[in-house]
């Protein structure tokens, strides 16, 4: 039987230099309290130090809580991560600063990795990553110059390259769940996104290392459905209360019960988009849908699709995923991204990305923050500081169709929509469409291997990778080509049969998507 102990007494087991493995999506499945109470005593003892923290998705609210708490020189010796932006900026600060080993690896190789170890297997293979800053030949997912070992390799087997992880030995585990019984079976009941819980415990046990569960309530032994328990106490070491307030669903959402699918709410009551240059950006990416496709929404602009389609009220013509585990239903935006609004399926997340890296999406959309002529996209790393690449190279490389989404320019860009045209007020300060880009989050060059579709939707232009390259196929009605699309790139793309954007979608009512969905 597990233990039931204070947080202090938890900290207790977890000795200096130790590797630790935990759990996160924004601040669901965050063990909040733990990290708290890791950070307070390290600042009054100087205990745990030297710290490898392992953690798939980004586990924070980009202010500094969940795995930002863990900030602090001295008690991170190396962070293993999906995401660093969600951290917040003194987390991304100490990668910056070398005052942490920092390997950014992708979310869906990190959210698997706890199975393989618990099976005691060597090493993880896949083909995720090849072509990226995270291939060796590359950067070897190094995020900073502290970071020195080699966490990668490339491989070669029957005549194919793949990608082989290596697993680390897991001495502490540290998990949340919503009830404990006396017996340390865990449910989940509360949350919306299913992170690696389960398997992170199955990782720490059978390297012979302990499992801490951060947990709301404790209930009678035996009363909990068996059906609920989603960690058994057998594999639970420890276990503590969270302090009030450190239990949130998502990174701005306490609890709802929409997220973990207890209610169900009308479509009407997603918010409509106003007419905008996302709204624009969304709606013509939107064209690209087909019935009955399984579909994926990235963060930022491309969440906004949901609302897209919501509006146009063709929801049950498709079904939307996220990579936290949610099937159908509106993926939720903004700061509850990876929840899900009436989802007919919420399942845990490394069994999504099997499914994706599977190719079992049809068609994804992602953000577009940098794209250079050769059609290779970052979104990971500005201006020498990584915010990290989350579930985008596991997403883009194996999607059978890619749609990337953003804004043609940033920094102040403001447009207007007009008589069904779009004008552009002010130029954003910065080029998306440069040389070359930062780092290779999307590689083109993989990409155009397995002859995958790939499209990049902006509010003025679309474009499409080609075998020849990054060629314009669209331009919006208002834009001048020469000086709000070619002088705003630092290359020129290939211009062989540009046509315009459909007019309709800068309309202020369009109505014309379930017509425009191909089968």
């Amino acid at each position: 039987m597990p233990k039931f102990v204070s947080l202090q007494e938890a900290v207790d087991q977890i000795k200096d230099g130790a590797t630790v493995f935990t759990t996160g999506f924004g601040l669901a499945g965050m063990p909040e309290s733990m990290a708290i109470a890791i950070s307070e005593s390290f600042e009054k003892t100087g205990h745990p130090r030297d710290l490898t923290v392992y953690c798939a998705a980004g586990a924070g609210d980009f202010k500094g809580r969940g795995v930002g708490y863990l900030a602090k020189e001295g008690l991170l010796k190396r962070y293993v991560g999906g995401h660093f932006g969600a951290a917040g900026p003194g987390f991304q600060a100490m990668i910056a600063d070398n005052k942490v080993e920092a390997y950014n690896l992708p979310q869906g190789v990190i959210a698997t990795m706890p199975r393989n170890i618990a099976a005691k297997r060597p090493a993880l293979f896949t083909k995720v990553g090849l072509g990226t800053f995270v291939d060796p030949r590359l950067e070897g997912g190094k995020a900073n110059e502290a970071a020195k070992d080699d966490l990668v390799e490339v491989f070669n087997f029957k005549g194919e390259e793949w990608m082989c992880y290596y697993l680390p030995k897991v001495d502490v585990a540290i998990i949340r769940g919503n009830v404990s019984d006396e017996n340390g079976n865990i449910t989940i009941e509360k949350d919306g996104v299913m992170v690696e819980t389960f398997s992170v415990a199955e990782a720490a046990k059978s390297c012979g290392g302990i499992v801490i569960a951060e947990v709301e309530l404790v209930a009678k032994a035996g009363s909990l459905h068996p059906k609920r328990v989603k960690v058994p106490g057998i594999v639970v070491d420890y276990v503590v209360h969270s302090t009030p307030g450190h239990h949130f669903q998502t990174m701005g959402t306490y609890y709802s019960p929409v997220f973990n699918g207890d209610i169900k709410v009308p479509t009407d009551a997603v918010p409509v988009m106003e007419l905008s240059d996302r709204k624009i950006i969304c709606r013509r990416a939107a064209m690209e849908l087909k019935k009955n496709a399984v579909v994926n929404l990235g963060v930022g602009i491309p969440d906004g699709i949901a609302a897209v389609a919501a509006e146009e009220k063709v929801n049950q013509l498709l079904c939307m995923s996220t990579e936290g585990g949610g099937i159908g239903g509106i993926p939720a935006a903004g700061a509850d991204f990876g929840n899900t609004i009436n989802a007919e399926a919420i399942i845990e997340q490394p069994y999504q990305f099997d499914f994706y890296d599977g190719g079992g999406i049809d068609i994804t959309y992602l953000g577009l923050a940098q794209v250079d002529e050769a059609g290779n996209l970052n979104v990971s790393k500005f201006n020498n500081r990584p915010t990290g690449c989350g579930g985008f190279i596991n997403i883009t490389q194996n999607a059978k169709s890619v749609v990337f989404c953003g804004t043609f320019t940033a920094g102040g860009l403001a447009t207007e929509v007009k008589d069904g045209k779009l004008h552009i007020l002010k130029e954003g300060k910065n080029k998306k469409f440069i040389k070359n880009v930062e780092q290779v989050t999307f590689s083109a060059k993989y990409s155009q291997s397995i002859h995958q579709p790939v499209l990049y939707v902006t509010e003025r232009a679309v474009f499409e990778l080609t075998q020849e390259g990054l060629e314009l196929t669209e331009v919006a009605d208002g834009v001048d080509l020469e000086k709000d699309i070619l002088a705003q790139m630092e290359f020129k793309p290939i211009i062989k049969n540009v046509k315009k954007m459909s007019p309709e979608i800068f309309q202020e009512s369009w109505g014309k998507l379930a017509g425009q969905i191909k089968d």
